[in-house]
């Protein structure tokens, strides 16, 4: 059983941790959704993105009938305590059309989790990190993979490793897509259409 690690009060002065967040949408303008989520996450207080994978195409989860998922991953240095940064990534889930209740496996306007705080593991009635499927779903272990290749620090594991040993047989489609990273409180520029 991997040992829980306990954090210093939300009213701490935290040190920037690095984050790792996959991003993932199937409704509506899904590039225009995740690009939002990106900007959002940038305007977050003691926040910085870094880095943003290639955008991936995947099929659904659970529940096939639905439109494939644009998926990817993100990295964040943030002083922000995990808790606050959960309850973030909800309010820009909301903000962005997503129900505060929905089926699992249901289609979603913007999906947000947090797959690696650091090198924390967090069980909460809340939240749980390292995200519990990290390690076996090719659409986040691929992405992150684009951008860094941490050790996964219940398993103590690689992100490579991992992928090598992931019995997921889904396939991803890598797209053209790009999401720009917000500069200095600037709008990212637009890739063209």
């Amino acid at each position: 059983m991997p040992k829980l690690i306990t954090l210093p009060p939300a009213t701490d002065i935290m040190p920037k941790n690095n984050v790792f967040i996959g991003i993932g949408s199937n409704i509506g303008e899904r590039l225009h959704h995740l690009q939002e989520a990106v900007d959002r996450l940038s305007g977050l207080d003691d926040t910085t993105v870094s880095a943003v994978s290639s955008i991936y195409m995947t099929e659904p989860v659970g529940e096939s009938e639905q439109n494939r998922f644009y998926n990817g991953v993100l990295q964040l240095e943030t002083s922000l305590p995990p808790e606050k940064l959960r309850r973030q990534c909800k309010t820009i889930e909301q903000e962005l059309g997503r129900p505060d209740a929905y089926p699992r496996w249901s289609p979603r306007v913007i999906d947000l989790d947090i797959l690696l705080y650091g090198n924390a593991i967090i069980k909460t009635e809340t939240l749980s990190i390292p995200h519990p499927e990290l390690h076996c779903r090719k659409f986040v272990l691929i992405p992150l993979l684009d951008i860094a290749n941490p050790q996964h620090p219940a398993l103590q594991q690689t992100i490579l490793q991992l992928l090598e040993s992931c019995s997921d047989r889904s396939v991803l489609i890598k797209t053209r897509e790009v999401i720009r990273i917000k500069k200095d409180g600037a709008h990212p520029e637009r890739p063209p259409s």
